[in-house]
């Protein structure tokens, strides 16, 4: 749910919107030994990742964005927010948008001094695709030939019955042809599919991963970017440190890097303001009110946006939710500028799409039932039957969610008046295990931060049926067959215009709540003399000058 980094850059663009050769190497965009020093440290804010770090199955930002530096991948998404690029990969070739050859650089190293090969790519991408691995981001695959031989459905949704076990557990679709050159062939031809290279799902694993049980390979994972585990203490913090054998051009100028995993986003600007704290990416709400942050921080404040949006989630295996016209109700009783201005300062703007303005492709103004009637919101809400009982909507209490989550739950309750409150779990970690287990009782925030520059992204994980990120496991058959022949079109242009409408049907039943567009408020320490962010607002960290 995130995006990888990285270095700014010039992109050579082939037919067919393939990625070819651009002949960087670590002597270009200042990433060279040259420019690295032999010491220095940093600490950032962080938080328990929900699991092990295993690239495929991870699919939040707290265990994300440590695997965005652990791992590079054959793409990277510019910092300023341009078009994809080559890292990892050489070349990526292709005449009809469905047979993609890709190069990989030669000499490229994991960190546990294994040459990264054609082959890891693949082992990788076949063990995410095997449903029996169960991996989060199995989905990813979905385009590739052969991957609906690898990945079986539970018959029932989370019945009684167990998926059937694949024939085979390996994708047709992928061939080894030497040591620095694979070849993908798609189910049909997909204009987008190299500008998701650069997700986490797609990275390659080291063949001691394939010797090991990935939980054990997740808490002292390999991979194959500027930095390298040293340790992970859980809830106290993550060390890394450069790996000094990684030789493209994002190679860190700094030594060390702690992540420290905070349980309280207060404790942790308390840190910031003493200078026992590095980097804090989101400011807590506490510090917006009459622009505090920038007071007690000056020149060390910092303000942008990011394609990222926060949305109330229904969990629709619950009863209780499966009529859309209470979930259009909910949505109808929320007053997103009231939001703004009071929780937020104006710092975030009320939300009126289904995908973040920023994306490619996403149309603006599509959300229909993002606009605050009351009125219309009860007479929804009679005609759905009313909501008997308590509705509560849950928040992960380590981050600034509480004042603006109260405020929802006040919304609803007075508009429709339903009996709503607003409730705290202690951890994100504790959080997220709930939500991939279907158990959640009541409605629960989420957010979705765009993991490649793309509407498709905005569609496919969220509202498929089998998703990554379809936590609520929301189903309608339009959707899915719309989805379909939008990531097949034969152009990005033609596919974006296809999404739209799919859009258009998740509309009509709501399955989760856009609330805010993200407005990103950071800030850094007195040491740190220069630094940058990614196109999605995390810390770049080989930009790090101290």
């Amino acid at each position: 749910m995130r995006v990888s980094k990285r270095a700014t850059g010039a992109l050579a663009v082939g037919m067919a919107a393939a990625l070819v050769a651009t002949g960087c190497s670590s002597s270009e965009g200042g990433g060279g030994e040259a420019g690295a020093t032999k010491d220095g440290a940093i600490t950032i804010h962080g938080v328990q990742p929900e699991n092990p770090l295993v690239p495929a199955n991870t699919t939040e930002t707290g265990g994300g964005k440590i695997i965005d530096s652990l791992w590079t991948g054959l793409v990277e998404y510019p910092n300023n927010g341009g078009a994809p690029q080559n890292a990892l990969a050489d070349s990526i070739e292709t005449k009809d948008s469905k047979v993609f050859t890709i190069k990989i650089k030669k000499g490229t190293k994991f960190h546990d001094g294994t040459e990264v090969k054609a082959k890891n790519f693949v082992d990788a991408w076949n063990w995410a695709a095997y449903s029996p691995n169960g991996a989060a981001n199995g989905s990813f695959f979905a385009d590739i030939q052969g991957y609906g031989d690898v990945a079986t459905e539970d018959p029932d949704g989370d019945g009684p019955q167990k998926a059937p076990t694949p024939k085979v557990d390996k994708m047709s679709g992928l061939k080894v042809v030497d040591d620095q050159t694979f070849e993908v062939t798609l189910s049909a031809p997909t204009a987008v599919f190299p500008t998701k290279l650069g997700y986490s799902a797609f990275m390659p694993l080291p063949d001691v991963f394939f010797t090991q049980k990935p939980e054990e390979f997740g808490k002292k994972p390999i991979g194959n970017g500027p930095v390298k585990l040293v340790s992970w203490e859980d809830n106290v913090s993550i060390k890394l440190t450069r790996f000094d054998d990684y030789n493209l051009r994002d190679k860190l100028k700094i030594k060390d890097v702690t992540v420290k995993l905070y349980q309280s986003e207060d404790a942790a600007y308390a840190d910031l303001l003493g200078d026992n704290l590095d980097f804090m990416e989101t400011i807590p709400t506490s510090a917006l009110a009459g622009e505090k942050y920038k007071t007690d921080l000056g020149d060390r404040a910092m303000s942008t946006v990011t394609p990222s949006t926060a949305f109330i989630a229904f969990p629709i295996y619950d009863k209780r939710f499966q009529n859309p016209k209470l979930r259009k109700a909910v949505s109808l009783a929320i007053n997103r500028q009231e939001i703004s201005d009071k929780i937020f300062f104006g710092t975030r703007k009320p939300a009126d799409s289904w995908a973040n303005p920023l994306t490619p492709g996403a149309p603006a103004g599509n959300c229909s039932v993002c606009k605050f009637d009351p009125t219309q919101a009860k007479q929804l809400l009679q005609e759905a039957g009313g909501f008997q009982g308590e509705m509560v909507f849950y928040y992960n209490a380590d981050s600034s969610h509480k004042d603006w989550m109260e405020a929802v739950a006040q919304q609803v309750k007075t508009n429709l008046g339903i009996n709503a409150r607003a409730e705290g779990m202690p951890t994100f970690a504790v959080f997220r295990q709930k939500i991939n287990a279907h158990k959640m009782t009541g409605l629960y925030r989420a957010a979705w931060q765009q993991d490649y520059p793309d509407i498709e992204n905005w569609v496919n994980p969220l509202y498929v049926k089998g998703g990554s990120s379809n936590d609520g496991l929301y189903s309608n058959s339009e959707v899915d067959a719309g989805a379909k022949a939008a990531s097949g079109a034969p152009s990005l242009e033609a596919s974006h215009q296809q999404f739209a409408e799919v859009l258009k049907k998740v509309d009509a039943d709501v399955p989760t709540i856009p609330i805010y567009f993200y407005g990103q408020q950071s800030g850094h320490s007195e040491k740190i003399k220069k630094l940058e962010l990614n196109n999605v607002g995390e810390l770049d960290l080989s930009s790090v000058e101290l």
